[in-house]
């Protein structure tokens, strides 16, 4: 009987080359698509990253135009209140000047003869008049006068005294306008038309 030797050396030897290069294609195959895969990723993640900066850009662009509309809606509601306060300004003035109309109107309408108006001065409702008569007696029916005005309280006499150069008297008195009545005659004067 006689043997044979079959050497198996080089097959194992090739085969294990083909072996390797089989594994390193397989590695660089794999490598490859790890590869793409990252490159896909990334560019996914950077289309997002652009889609998100696009739309805080948007919501930035939107925000600045409210913070203008905010201020402009403070600019007019700043502007509203001045208005607001110089129509008020603009109601007293009317309503003072109404006053002011009705106390010449009741002052002129209650005139004795002989008196004559020197001075008067206001301070809201309270009225001080200096004037001058030729006696005492028309000093006191321009009192009464003024007593009889329904726009005014009672007058109070504070002062009588003579004029130098003549018989005449000068007097002074204080009285209080009702000022309601003449805003109420106002008001009703603005509601109609």
């Amino acid at each position: 009987m006689s043997s044979i030797n079959i050497n198996l050396l080089a097959w194992r030897e090739a085969r294990r080359e083909k072996r390797t290069r089989k594994f390193y294609g397989v590695l660089v195959l794999a490598l490859a698509l790890g590869v793409l895969v990252a490159l896909g990723v990334s560019m996914i993640y950077q289309h997002e990253l652009d889609e998100q900066k696009l739309r805080n850009e948007y919501i930035t662009r939107h925000v600045q135009e409210l913070e203008r509309e905010i201020e402009d809606v403070k600019r007019y509601q700043a502007d509203a209140a001045q208005l607001a306060t110089q129509l008020e300004l603009f109601k007293a003035l009317q309503s003072e000047r109404l006053d002011t109309v009705a106390l010449f109107n009741a002052l002129a309408a209650s005139l004795t003869d002989g008196v004559v108006y020197e001075q008067l001065t206001r301070q809201g409702p309270r009225i001080s008049v200096s004037a001058s008569a030729n006696d005492e007696r028309q000093v006191s029916e321009q009192l009464r006068r003024i007593a009889r005005v329904p726009d005014f309280a009672v007058p109070v006499l504070s002062e009588v005294t003579r004029l130098p150069d003549s018989q005449g008297r000068r007097f002074t008195f204080d009285v209080v306008q009702s000022l309601h009545s003449v805003s109420d005659a106002a008001a009703a004067g603005e509601a109609a038309p």
